[in-house]
């Protein structure tokens, strides 16, 4: 008798592909900011900060172009959109070891661009399946896992064979390139959704314009609602991700290459653990509420824990720990349960690519604005003073947002449930 049934064994392999697809392809996205390139600056910005604008604004355009894209991506050659746009991102990197700093700035944004399409590419092979949330959870978690290991591996890079600032970022893309073709490989043989997976999680469909338009005017409200939500969620998730190398350098902990990995492990593996959790829950309605519930806590936990460090009562590693859960528990939900179970919930006609990439597209306009902002106002704030400010803030607000993003859904599902039974 085999040890795991079909369709259990089909979510595995998936949840294993999809994961190692998305870590290899961080290793072409952040390793750059594991270095802290001390002195330069890009006029009167300091030029790591501009480095993380440029590439920013390449990610965020990609969003926006990416609602149309993604939302009408054709089920076919989706590995060659994968290996070309990786490809892109990683000849962007060689020209910015090359070109002499601060003229490579601009090569950020020809990475951040192409690389801000994969992650709808990517999550297209596994929605609309009832084995979705355990898939993407396992998808999602990756960003957390790699975000760590990447910068790992930067650091081992420079520290073990003297590779240049410069060169990092390329070179860190090298050493994941084959594992990521034989991933994408393993991509392609995952099969399409089920009749069952369609009966359960409605059919997956590309959308046109105007049925992205019907969508966003029948439930603009809490669209606007999960959209803000995200956008604090991108924001702080930002923050920590590209200027935590210099956030650990404050506190203390810089000589330590491996602490990057060392914090972001136990929060993959509890991420994944409670969304995975939620393939139990058969009623999507159901499902959509507890990753609001998730959100709601992740607020509390990145608030109170950031509230306890401010007040020197939390050591620094616990609180990158805590804080890290907390964004986390906000930012997943979006990027695996909520918008798959949104779209089974009331039956829409369309894709969980459209939603992610109407927040994303919102979510980078605000990190950009945020660390325009600290520039443009010369705020002379450490990033760890001004990171965990930021969040103590967010993360009030962000409650009470969530509270009325679960009371407008719970209404919204309780018209259309009178409506189809009238």
């Amino acid at each position: 008798m085999p040890l795991l049934s079909k369709d259990k064994s089909i979510a595995l392999y998936a949840a294993l592909v999809s994961f190692g697809t998305y870590v290899f392809i961080f290793g072409f996205r952040k390793s750059f900011t594991v270095c802290t390139f001390d002195g330069l600056t890009f006029g009167p910005i300091a030029y790591k900060t501009a480095l993380v604008i440029s590439q920013m604004l390449g990610y965020m355009l990609a969003k926006f172009y990416g609602i149309k894209f993604i939302s009408g991506l054709q089920k076919v050659n989706r590995y060659k959109i994968i290996f070309l746009l990786t490809g892109i991102s990683w000849m962007a990197w060689l020209l910015f070891a090359i070109v002499p700093a601060p003229y490579n700035v601009v090569f950020l944004f020809l990475n951040g661009f192409p690389l801000g399409m994969l992650w709808g590419v990517v999550f297209s092979y596994v929605e609309g399946r009832k084995s979705t949330d355990f898939i993407g959870a396992a998808l999602a978690v990756s960003f957390i896992f790699s975000s760590g290991w990447v910068k790992s591996v930067g650091a081992w890079l420079m520290s073990q064979y003297h590779i240049t600032e410069f060169w990092v970022p390329f070179c860190t893309g090298l050493v994941f390139a084959i594992p990521l073709i034989i991933c994408v490989y393993g991509l392609e043989k995952v099969p399409p959704p089920s009749e069952e997976d369609e009966l359960l999680r409605t059919k997956r469909i590309p959308m046109t314009g105007v049925e992205r338009k019907f969508l966003l005017k029948q439930y603009l409200p809490g669209i606007i609602a999960f959209v803000s939500i995200y956008l604090f969620a991108t924001i702080f998730r930002d923050i920590r991700d590209n200027f935590s190398a210099d956030m650990w350098k404050e506190m203390g902990f810089g000589s330590r290459p491996a602490i990057f990995t060392q914090t972001e492990i136990p929060i993959t593996i509890f991420i994944l653990i409670i969304m995975g959790a939620v393939v139990l829950i058969k009623n999507s309605f159901k499902a959509l509420m507890v990753a609001h519930v998730f959100i709601l806590v992740g607020f509390i936990i990145a608030g109170v824990s950031t509230y306890y460090f401010s007040h020197q009562l939390l050591d620094p590693f616990w609180w990158m720990i805590w804080v890290g859960l907390g964004l986390y528990l906000v930012y997943i939900p979006f990027n695996s349960i909520f918008f798959d179970r949104l779209i089974a919930a009331f039956s829409m006609k369309g894709n969980a690519g459209f939603f992610i990439y109407v927040a994303d597209s919102v979510g980078y306009v605000g990190s950009v604005s945020v660390m325009l902002a600290k520039e443009g106002m010369s705020l002379q704030i450490k990033w760890t003073q001004f990171f965990s400010q930021s969040v103590m803030i967010l993360s009030f607000v962000g409650v009470f947002i969530t509270l009325y993003a679960m009371y407008y859904f719970t209404k919204k599902h309780k018209a259309s449930l009178a409506l189809a039974a009238a």
